[in-house]
């Protein structure tokens, strides 16, 4: 017969059994991500946002395959690449201001109509050889596509505002999400381009874009509400406190992304090298998972300490001549991308007005995109000018650097982070 402990209740005089033999069973916590995909409507515009960004990874390399298989040129494929960024980065964060007064739906959806017809555009220009100016001229308009990512944030921002937890968990599957797409996104694209036809890549990609944002606009109980327009304050949001430095940050950020890219290709330098790339998104994959289980964040300088210690993994790698130490050496480097960017990411949604959530995200994404712009042109000058492209290696290193260098020099971050 169980030992009964009786106490005696603050209640009454009424006694209450407690046993003392019978352990209570261990208490399960229940999986952040299933949690947070259990919200009513989170399932169907992550789905249609995941099809949207899919081809995100896709154009750019859709692009250059296509124009140098017909004009023969790699410069003029990078020209109009380069171009069709430069548009991004003018017309994005007007497109985000847009969508912010109102709504996504409204916006979201002509926007990407008209990008994918520029699209199309560029596809039939360079199948019927037409003049070069109209390659411009056709991915120009391309720059209209919407922050898909940006936008799927700010209805998890506004789904879970109050709760931190899980708008960090939110961000980190958010950034998860952006590395898989840009993992995959490249492979597809040159899988399509080359098994059927050099314009297929962009094709799909298209469709996919297209369909996806309908699928994603269509979920209207999840869209954030449209802030009147006395609360979305007019003006430019670089004049908020703190947003600026934290755009210079992210700039800086960007420059790591794209030199490490450019260097790894001009190092590895054959088949072997996009799969050799490749894995430094799959450690940030896989870190930013396991980051936003934690429920919490590390601080921006703590993973910009990190970012910058680990980015010199790369160097050693190749510096041992091993192409599986430089496998491994990306592996470990990029797992310090998510973090630090869902870090980045949640610090934006802080200091940006909640009427402008989107346009915030936007200018951080254009900031990145700068960034990775200026970055692959300082790796590419690095590689041709460096004793060996094992030194080149140390460029990223510098720009991460640089990060954690203007992270602590800004007061006004530190104020928003001590302040949350």
């Amino acid at each position: 017969m169980p030992h009964h402990d009786l106490t005696l209740t603050p209640a009454g005089p009424a006694f209450t059994p407690r046993y003392r033999d019978r352990p209570l069973p261990p208490v399960r916590r229940r999986n952040p991500y299933v949690r947070l995909l259990a919200t009513p409507g989170a399932r169907a515009f992550t789905l249609g946002n995941l099809i949207a960004r899919l081809p995100m990874g896709m154009f750019s390399v859709s692009a250059v395959i296509m124009i140098a298989g017909s004009y023969g040129s790699y410069a003029l494929a990078g020209a109009v690449t380069a171009t069709g960024l430069a548009a991004t980065a003018v017309v994005a964060p007007w497109t985000a201001r847009l969508v912010d007064r109102y709504g996504q739906a409204r916006i979201a959806v002509p926007a990407t109509a008209l990008a994918t017809l520029g699209s199309l555009a560029l596809l039939l220009c360079v199948h019927f050889e037409a003049p070069v100016w109209s390659l411009f001229l056709a991915y120009a308009a391309t720059a209209t596509t919407p922050n898909t990512g940006g936008m799927s944030r700010a209805r998890w921002a506004h789904l879970h505002r109050g709760d931190p937890a899980s708008l960090h968990t939110a961000n980190a599957f958010e950034q998860a999400a952006d590395e898989l797409c840009f993992m995959l996104g490249p492979v597809l694209a040159a899988f399509l381009c080359s098994a059927l036809f050099p314009e297929a890549g962009t094709l799909v990609g298209a469709v996919l874009l297209l369909t996806g944002v309908l699928i994603f606009a269509a979920q209207r109980a999840t869209e954030p509400p449209v802030a009147p327009r006395s609360a979305a304050a007019s003006g430019s949001l670089l004049r908020a406190p703190g947003t600026a430095s934290l755009l210079g940050v992210f700039l800086a950020m960007g420059a790591v992304f794209g030199a490490m890219e450019i260097v790894t290709l001009a190092h590895v330098d054959g088949p072997l090298a996009g799969p050799v790339l490749a894995l430094q998104a799959a450690g940030s994959c896989a870190a930013g998972l396991v980051y936003g289980r934690a429920g919490r964040s590390a601080g921006l300088r703590t993973c910009l300490a990190a970012m910058t210690c680990l980015m010199t993994l790369p160097f050693l790698g190749a510096w041992t001549g091993s192409l599986a130490a430089l496998a491994g050496g990306l592996l470990a480097a990029g797992m310090a991308t998510a973090p630090t960017m869902v870090t980045g990411m949640t610090l934006v949604q802080r200091l940006t007005p909640p009427g402008r959530l989107n346009e915030g995200m936007t200018l951080a994404v254009t900031a990145l995109l700068g960034g990775v712009a200026a970055g692959s042109a300082l790796g590419g000058w690095t590689v041709e000018h460096a004793p060996t492209t094992t030194y080149a290696f140390l460029t990223p290193t510098v720009a991460a650097a640089l990060a954690l260098t203007l992270c602590v020099a800004t007061t006004g971050m530190t104020k928003a982070r001590r302040s949350s």
